[in-house]
């Protein structure tokens, strides 16, 4: 089936689960990764024509963060190559409180072509799918500023609203915020995946300094631990980022999945 629809990051948390929506619909979207045909490589504009190319609208997910070195130009780059092929609309993925993934929102409400922001908090799936898993599986977790409150948001409800806006212009020129209904702290989580798993799970306090200190003699990647640094230090404490928005509702007129529901179905998948 031929699509005019791409999504991009389409193996990705939410990329893998819209397509999934729009193929639920009837939609055979376009995949943008390096494993599709074309291919598609942030890191190679070669790639990105044939991509591009008889696509109107498309869903944007920057791997692995609006925050990091280089994601401002690649935005600009993908916007303007966007336009020039004839892509109608321009669905992006954007993180709350954050000052970078702003800036690469700008460009794309800048370009001129009808777009929808859709600005996520931290996601549920970042304990089974992510950087949180393993401490989770070893059983002993220890993680900094454990009592902020944050109010996780499931990737399957950032999903059905991304897919509802790529398809629906109603939502044109808007920004949607999507987080989940409650605020939690790491410490209510911890306390949560151990009851709904039936594991028990060994929490510490640390500081941040103990906790980059501990990825860099994992010798996790440098970039990684930038990004996880920053998004403690600067997006996680950002006010901006402690407060619940019922954009969800509004949009899929039901209320977000709370941390509660994701764990009692994640704890079924036996992960």
């Amino acid at each position: 089936m031929k699509t005019n629809i791409l999504v991009i990051g389409g193996t990705g948390k939410t990329g893998r689960r819209i397509v999934e929506q729009l193929k639920n619909k009837g939609i055979e979207p376009r995949i943008g990764s390096r494993n599709a045909s074309p291919s598609f490589d942030w890191d190679n504009k070669d790639t990105w024509v044939k991509t591009l190319s008889g696509i109107e609208k498309m869903y944007v997910t920057y791997y692995p963060d609006l925050a990091v070195p280089g994601a401002k130009e690649a935005i600009l780059s993908l916007t303007i190559l966007a336009k020039e092929l004839g892509v109608k609309k321009m669905v992006l993925l954007s993180g709350k409180g954050e000052t970078e993934a702003e800036a690469c929102e700008k460009i794309v409400m800048d370009s001129g072509m009808n777009y929808t922001i859709v600005r996520a908090s931290w996601f549920n799936q970042n304990w089974s799918e992510s950087f949180f898993l393993e401490p989770i599986l070893s059983g002993e977790v220890a993680l900094p500023m454990s009592d902020v409150l944050i109010p996780f948001v499931d990737a399957n409800d950032i999903a059905e609203v991304a897919a509802t806006v790529l398809l629906d212009d109603s939502y044109n020129g808007e920004i949607i915020e999507v987080t989940g209904p409650e605020l939690i702290t790491f410490k209510d989580i911890i306390n949560i995946i151990s009851k709904t798993s039936g594991r028990s799970l060994n929490f510490y306090d640390i500081t941040l300094e103990q906790y980059v200190d501990g990825m860099k003699k994992m010798q996790m990647p440098n970039e990684a631990i930038w990004l996880i640094e920053y998004l403690f230090s600067h997006v996680l404490t950002n006010p901006k980022n402690q407060q619940v928005v019922n954009d969800i509702e509004h949009v899929l007129g039901r209320k977000a999945k709370t941390f509660l529901e994701y764990a009692e179905k994640t704890a079924k998948t036996w992960i």
